[in-house]
């Protein structure tokens, strides 16, 4: 039985009820903020493998997950090609005075057709206690002898909510990527297990103002330099930054000071996702009133390469293209010391960015090319979804599959508010991994 059929309602079909709703009967006005691509597929995941889904290449879906729930997709490879299922969970907002619970959290595994695991991942709330996007990711990597997961064939995808059944309660949205890139021809199959570790000091310029977008499909872009912004406490706030191959990234945010008494143990966490929003790694400061700073440890250059480590901090610099910076303040910092806080972000992205070297898994692109959020690579990793995909364009392509479905869900349209998950406008920055956003 499919979770769909138990009234849970994906962003497509509560978009098709909404554009003939009066304003405001199918948005919650205590929802967590999030940007969901407009361009996305309603899909409802399989309790079982057997009814599993498929999920097209290039295309991204929004489903929803129960408490404690299961969901399973299917994948259909072939044996040249790498995968990459991305999966971003969007909680509701919490009701006033209460916290997500540490442990909630969403696991991706890509299985094969046997069922060994390719891959895990996952990402946990943690102990910041703030409703944030959750995004975990699967991969298949082809090109190196050993590696599992190599056949041709139907692959499955295997989504788990965690956490204890006292976790914050409600369903939670799901932004669902499927892509593909070739993999590498010749060239290099081992990973560095060195790299410069100086941190750089603060980049030059002044310093400049943004605000930070409410998850992947909005964030804007920054360069490196020095950029402002003003958040409140218990909120993420996402941006991109351009990364070729040869580079390093470095990046800090730094909370002003403010008024107030008390302490805050996690009070900002910062975290970096690549590309294909995979987690690469986090830094978190604590907070008494005073300055202080959260600095992402020093990461290795991205590298085609690095796809072949074991070590998660390594495999993560796998691409060029988009990261992601995702900045979180604990909402005990808005019961302690007020807000909004001057929150300042150093990035500094380091080294000449490297041509391709002919192989169909390298780019032939330069770092501009990159930095306007095109490709500049030959028939790699193909675009997903992008924002040229509007609401409109939506509802008149899926129109007759959302009619259907609203006719059976439109009664429950309510219940999908508490995902938080509303229509975006038009994105500033199309998204499409790797370097395309």
């Amino acid at each position: 039985m499919r979770q769909g059929d138990r009234g849970r309602v994906t962003l497509a079909v509560a978009a098709a009820v909404w554009a003939l709703a009066p304003p405001g009967q199918a948005r919650a006005v205590d929802a967590y903020p999030y940007a969901f691509d407009s361009g996305a597929r309603p899909i409802d995941g399989a309790e079982s493998t057997a009814d599993a889904p498929a999920l097209e290449e290039g295309t991204t879906y929004v489903s929803s997950i129960r408490l404690e729930g299961k969901l399973n997709y299917r994948v259909d490879l072939d044996a040249v090609r790498n995968a990459y299922v991305s999966v971003v969970a969007v909680p509701p907002a919490p009701a006033s005075g209460t916290r997500q619970s540490p442990s909630d959290g969403i696991k991706v595994t890509l299985q094969d057709g046997r069922g060994s695991t390719c891959s895990i991942s996952s990402d946990r709330a943690g102990a910041a206690g703030a409703a944030r996007p959750l995004a975990a990711y699967a991969y298949r990597t082809v090109g190196k002898r050993g590696t599992n997961c190599r056949a041709a064939g139907a692959y499955n995808i295997l989504v788990e909510r965690t956490g204890a059944a006292t976790s914050t309660p409600g369903d939670w949205a799901l932004e669902i990527r499927h892509t593909t890139e070739p993999a590498l021809d010749g060239g290099p199959t081992e990973a560095p297990d060195a790299w410069p570790s100086q941190s750089p000091g603060l980049p030059a310029g002044s310093p400049r103002e943004v605000s930070g977008g409410t998850g992947f499909n909005d964030a804007p872009n920054i360069s490196e330099g020095e950029w402002t912004s003003k958040m409140e406490a218990g909120r993420t706030y996402f941006y991109r930054v351009p990364v070729s191959w040869g580079q390093q990234v470095f990046a800090r945010a730094a909370i002003g000071s403010a008024n107030g008494k008390g302490f805050v143990g996690t009070a900002v966490t910062m975290r970096l996702y690549n590309p294909v929003r995979g987690f690469v790694t986090d830094a978190s400061t604590a907070y008494s009133g005073g300055q202080k700073e959260a600095a992402l440890r020093p990461l290795p250059k991205a590298l085609y390469e690095n796809r072949f480590a074991s070590n998660p901090l390594v495999n993560g610099m796998r691409l060029e293209g988009t990261y992601y910076l995702a900045v979180t303040l604990n909402p005990e910092l808005g019961e302690k010391f007020g807000g909004p806080f001057g929150v300042a972000l150093s990035v500094n992205v380091e080294g000449a960015a490297q041509a391709g070297t002919g192989s169909t898994g390298r780019t032939g692109g330069s770092s501009g090319a990159v930095a306007e959020g095109k490709t500049g690579r030959s028939g790699t990793m193909k675009a997903v979804g992008t924002a040229a995909f509007g609401a409109g364009t939506v509802l008149v392509l899926g129109l007759a599959a959302w009619t259907l479905a609203a006719r059976r869900q439109a009664a429950r349209t309510a219940s999908y508010a508490s995902h938080g998950a509303s229509l975006p406008p038009p994105s500033r920055t199309p998204y499409g991994p790797p370097g395309a956003g």
